[in-house]
């Protein structure tokens, strides 16, 4: 079985814990992180020495960074549609994924930190300027990206959406100015219809409210 140490309301676990219930495996999570289990103490560290979440335990394999546990989940548990066996294949999707988690995930989260994380008489209103500035262009690549779609793959849904469509329940839950994106709005419809999305992405996050 595998174990995930990691709060619910952590997008970095919601990633992983959405991987997981697509693959259908066997797991536990454990609550690590903000309230919860320190991730500070030794038996923390020597799984994570960042002491950050998520952390998975999968038999004698320990990893961290949400990134590298999906992209282990989906060489050792999934399909070929899921993470294509070819490389030339797999490694366009790899890109996407790469700058989804990463560059667009980090965008979003800068406008999370003003609307949720800081309390309402530390906000500047020229942090929201400055962070939807530089979300708004990554969103409509993004949204050309995706196209018709119906998946970053085409027909096929594959770890690329995970890495990629994991944040977007919070894209479009903050109070921002968001761009009219016709592609990304039906992509984040399409999400919603997915079980393992709607139990473990679209996470309430009320208490991380005031947190920084």
């Amino acid at each position: 079985m595998i174990k995930v140490f990691g709060r619910r309301n952590s997008s970095s676990v919601q990633l992983v814990m959405w991987a997981i219930n697509e693959l259908g495996l066997e797991h536990e999570r454990l609550d690590y992180g903000h309230g919860h289990a320190s991730t500070r103490t030794d038996h923390y560290l020597k799984m994570n020495p960042m002491g950050r979440v998520p952390v998975i335990v999968d038999g004698e394999v320990c990893i961290f960074e949400s990134a590298a546990i999906l992209r282990y989940l989906g060489a050792m548990y999934g399909s070929d549609a899921f993470w294509p066996a070819d490389p030339a294949r797999r490694a366009p999707l790899d890109t996407w994924a790469e700058w989804g988690k990463g560059t667009f995930t980090e965008a979003v989260l800068a406008v999370f930190v003003y609307d949720v994380r800081l309390s309402p008489d530390t906000r500047d209103p020229q942090i929201l300027r400055d962070a939807s500035a530089k979300l708004i262009p990554l969103a409509e690549m993004l949204d050309q990206r995706i196209g018709k779609g119906p998946w970053l793959d085409g027909n096929l849904f594959s770890f690329a959406d995970i890495a990629c469509g994991h944040i977007l329940h919070r894209y479009y839950s903050l109070d921002w100015q968001r761009p009219e994106l016709a592609n990304l709005s039906k992509y984040y419809e399409r999400l919603q219809k997915r079980p393992a999305y709607r139990d473990h992405a679209m996470v309430s996050y009320e208490e991380l409210r005031g947190s920084y």
